[in-house]
């Protein structure tokens, strides 16, 4: 069902690159709030297994109240081509949001594609949580249409939203970013380009050393959880936290951190390697520093 015309959402069209964790995510997102949503992957499983993905995060989303009342979802289409779904007629976006891989290579391609389809001034928004985004701006056709977010996991609970704005990054894609972050009732906080921004930087390589910790057999898993909680405050512990993210995301993003500032805090420790190859990611396959049975999204 599409938006009514009296809600924030009307007349926004985004298109979505990548049904992946984060894509899905910011897709429901938008869903929820009455926006129409194009979803593309080349991975058809993938893309076939999305829609009901999020429709379950939309139903979640409305059962906490985290959703606006009285607004229809906006409709949700999906497909495997970048030309159908970004150019074909009344289905072209009014945003585009890059939510592929964190590889800087799968970024560049994407958006060197992207910034050849859409037409100029739509902003090509990529979500990143590490990569700087004057460094993807040198495979865009116009860098002043490219912006960066980083939207936390999952979008639809968390409220606030990092935006890196580039060097070349225009003032109307950053004021079109902000209309459509007020559309989805989030609150943005614009930050200076750099890797890993402030969020990552800051938390990637504490979770780093909480593993670490782990590693060398001073505490257990949940003990080192229980007591950031308790001491510091921080609400779900970065072990949690880190299988909220993603053991691979998490290891994708320190390499980014290490390869960009030297710092070998940011080098990923080898418990996390292991877990990695082994294939324990987190929330989304089931098993990581906690098993979810029955929870993989």
């Amino acid at each position: 069902m599409a938006a009514e015309s009296g809600t924030p959402g009307a007349g926004l069209r985004l298109a979505v690159l990548g049904a992946g964790v984060m894509g899905s995510g910011i897709a429901a997102l938008a869903v929820g709030h009455g926006i129409a949503v194009s979803l593309i992957d080349l991975d058809r499983r993938r893309l076939d297994e999305a829609p009901a993905r999020i429709g379950h995060q939309v139903r979640m989303a409305q059962l906490m109240g985290a959703l606006p009342e009285g607004v229809a979802p906006g409709a949700l289409v999906t497909g495997l081509s970048l030309t159908d779904l970004v150019t074909a007629g009344d289905a072209a976006p009014t945003a585009v949001i890059e939510a592929v891989t964190e590889d800087a290579d799968a970024k560049a391609k994407v958006l060197a594609d992207l910034s050849a389809l859409v037409a100029p001034g739509v902003p090509i928004i990529s979500n990143t949580s590490a990569i700087p985004i004057d460094e993807l701006a040198r495979a865009a056709a116009r860098p002043e249409d490219l912006i960066g977010t980083h939207f936390m996991n999952p979008p639809y609970l968390i409220r606030t939203v990092e935006v890196i704005r580039g060097t070349w990054t225009g003032e109307a894609t950053l004021e079109a970013l902000r209309a459509l972050l007020a559309a989805l009732r989030r609150e943005p906080i614009v930050v200076t380009d750099a890797p890993g921004f402030v969020t990552s930087r800051i938390l990637h390589p504490m979770i780093n050393d909480a593993v670490r910790v782990v590693a060398a057999g001073t505490a257990d898993v949940e003990s080192v959880d229980r007591l950031m909680q308790g001491c510091l405050g921080h609400p779900t512990g970065p072990l949690r936290t880190a299988d909220l993210i993603g053991l691979d995301n998490l290891v994708d993003s320190l390499w980014v951190l290490h390869s960009r500032t030297g710092d070998e805090g940011c080098r990923p420790c080898d418990l996390l390697l292991e877990m990695v190859r082994a294939g324990h990611l987190g929330r989304k396959s089931g098993r990581g520093f906690y098993e979810y049975e029955g929870e993989q999204t």
